[in-house]
């Protein structure tokens, strides 16, 4: 076998390098969760040498961090993008910090409702998302879609998800290869019922934009000559 032969055979067998972008069931009250919905039409996109990959995540505590793992060591994805709804939101909104608690307004779609429960017994208080947050929130709002840095993904599943991720790339010191972190986008406008919304389709390229910063850079926060930092 010359060695051409054998080059081509090499790049066959590498990987497809990917995004994985995950969203959740409904729950509560809320007929559609945004989240899924975000997810599915951004499945098979091609963001330039990455492909995304979508994932659904129940929502329910415990279940949610399983099915995470196993579409990771299915997919071992580049960065890994979990989305969830903030009903109360007008904004999309990376999320900085996931908190090491489960404290449940209400209870999950398995009827767990766990009160001042840590997500991982003995983790760190807290973990810092890794994707640039504050860049993608300047990416969106020169697009003007209406974006900003939250401080808290609260402490339902969201949050869960969020933590777990992030305790799971420390403990695998994955965190240099694997980028990762969380996304809240807000409900879908719905007829009769007046809260804050955001249309679909404007979520949709929100996380498209969201992908494509994190793909471009490694830091965060533009600076001047629109490098960043």
């Amino acid at each position: 076998m010359n060695q051409k032969k054998r080059g081509k055979e090499k790049r066959a067998r590498r990987p497809e390098r990917t995004v994985l972008v995950t969203g959740f069931e409904p729950f509560g009250d809320e007929p559609l969760n945004p989240s899924r919905e975000i997810a599915r039409q951004l499945h098979g996109l091609q963001v330039g040498a990455h492909r995304v990959v979508a994932g659904l995540l129940p929502c329910v505590f415990g279940d949610s961090r399983l099915e995470l793992r196993r579409l990771i060591k299915q997919h071992r994805p580049a960065v890994v993008v979990c989305l969830g709804l903030a009903a109360g939101r007008s904004e999309v909104t990376p999320e900085r910090v996931a908190l090491n608690i489960d404290d449940a307004r209400i209870a999950d779609n398995a009827g767990e409702q766990p009160i001042d429960r840590p997500v991982v017994r003995g983790g760190p208080a807290a973990y810092w998302s890794t994707l640039p947050i504050k860049a993608i929130v300047a990416a969106l709002q020169a697009r003007r879609i209406p974006a900003a840095v939250s401080q808290t993904a609260g402490t339902f599943v969201c949050n869960h998800v969020f933590y777990g991720l992030m305790h799971d790339l420390a403990r695998k010191g994955a965190g240099k290869s694997l980028r990762g972190g969380f996304i809240h986008v807000p409900a879908v406008p719905v007829a009769g019922r007046k809260r804050s919304s955001l249309p679909l389709a404007i979520s949709v390229e929100a996380v498209l934009i969201a992908i494509q910063t994190t793909l471009a850079f490694r830091g965060d926060v533009p600076a001047p000559g629109g490098q960043v930092s």
